[in-house]
């Protein structure tokens, strides 16, 4: 399963649905030609191919350009000088050894901007971006089942979007999403900050490619595991990563075996065990509800609690009882590299990245309800945080709801969702 959103780019501007990936820092589409490029994929999304020709504001970077070499944590970036261009290369591998390569340009992104607090307008609105034009994909994104127009980059780099706005001045360095776990997708998706009193935060490690955060301990119905410490050491590629662009959750061995022994134990009594691609399996007759809840105890005393629909994955290819359903574990084991924490552990909660703070915060929601959103930068509340944090109305908060939108600092867009 994945996440998208739908982002409309160049002049006259096109709509690409395109992944959302906390752990990418460029937001790229798909170039025309593109070698590799699937033309459809399997959940009925059309697959849209950017071209510069097209567009009469796309501008190429260029190597003398300062934001060249800046490039994206995690990709190489190449110039040739014996292209006449001189156009700023770059080229990814992403951890399932899969490709990407292109170029990078400027060209307009497009949203709607509300003006005014007590009676808001929207406005048309654009900002010039830079972003990724892929010409070579291989590996998995050039499959069928999961081709989509690509990847909305929202990591820490300088050249992710939402760091983008934020040196133009148009948003705070801070964005916000709300998955929809119901089996249907949706969500919402805000460049900006989603407020909510019961938000708690754990601060980011510092000096790393992705959101890293320490993980402390872990507890399963209350009762802390027995897990060396040293396991959730944050040193370079360790700890732990918010990765919207993964599905399941991945833990560390040392980690991992304990959790999932504990987790079997307490449903022990319920018989009919199974492994499935070496995840644990139980056949439920009743709700799942039965399994234990999860404790990730996070440092600054911010615990996550995984309810057991934030951790458990339904394999509707293994009932073979009436009235029951096979429920597996889906947290895998990894034996190297950093944990990290997929889209089936964020589903149905609040997740806010504050870069200006360095933070992630989180809280249980129901992702179909209106959000509230701040309205002032992250230096203006510092100065009167009571009053910056009041909000935006109920009418911003129904318009934002249901359009791709900023309200001065906070971009808005529907997420959809396919599997």
């Amino acid at each position: 399963l994945l996440y998208a959103t739908k982002v409309k780019l160049g002049f006259p501007p096109r709509e690409f649905t395109i992944q959302i990936d906390t752990r990418n820092d460029v937001l790229w589409v798909n170039y025309n030609p593109c070698i590799g490029c699937s033309h459809s994929n399997g959940v009925g999304v059309r697959i849209i191919f950017f071209d510069t020709t097209s567009s009469s504001t796309a501008a190429l970077v260029h190597c003398s350009d300062p934001i060249c070499p800046l490039a994206v944590k995690g990709a190489q970036v190449k110039c040739s000088h014996k292209d006449k261009h001189n156009q700023c290369n770059y080229s990814f591998l992403f951890q399932d050894d899969s490709t990407t390569s292109g170029f990078y340009i400027f060209d307009d992104m497009y949203f709607h901007k509300i003006i005014g607090k007590s009676s808001p307008t929207s406005v048309n609105s654009s900002t010039t971006i830079l972003f990724g034009c892929s010409t070579h994909v291989s590996g998995i994104l050039t499959k069928t089942a999961t081709a989509i127009d690509e990847i909305f980059g929202f990591g820490p780099s300088d050249v992710s979007v939402v760091s983008q706005l934020s040196s133009q001045g148009k948003t705070p360095k801070v964005f916000s999403h709300c998955l929809k776990g119901n089996g249907k997708g949706g969500g919402i998706l805000v460049i900006g900050e989603i407020l909510e009193p019961s938000i708690v935060y754990s601060p980011m490690v510092p000096l790393q490619y992705h959101y890293v955060l320490k993980l402390h301990s872990i507890s399963v119905n209350g009762y802390l595991l027995s897990i060396n410490p040293a396991v959730f050491a944050t040193s370079y590629d360790q700890g732990i990563a918010v990765d919207s662009g993964t599905t399941l959750a991945y833990l560390i061995q040392e980690a991992y075996d304990p959790l999932v022994n504990a987790i079997t134990t307490a449903v022990s009594h319920l018989g009919s065990h199974a492994i499935s691609e070496g995840s644990p399996c139980c056949l439920v007759s009743t709700n799942i509800d039965i399994f234990p809840s999860v404790n990730f105890n996070f440092v600054g005393g911010a615990p996550m609690v995984l309810k057991p629909a934030q951790y458990l994955v339904r394999n509707d290819f293994m009932v073979c009882i009436e009235f029951a359903s096979t429920w597996c574990i889906g947290f895998q084991k990894t034996q190297g590299g950093p944990s990290m924490l997929g889209d089936l552990v964020l589903k149905d909660r609040i997740v806010v990245y504050d870069l200006d703070n360095q933070r992630i915060g989180w809280t249980d929601y129901d992702c179909s309800m209106p959000v509230n959103i701040s309205v002032t930068r992250s230096k203006d509340k510092k100065i009167n945080r009571r009053t910056k944090r009041s909000g935006a109305s109920s009418l911003e908060i129904r318009i934002l709801n249901t359009l791709l939108h900023v309200t001065f600092v906070a971009f808005l867009m529907h997420i959809l969702y396919s599997s």
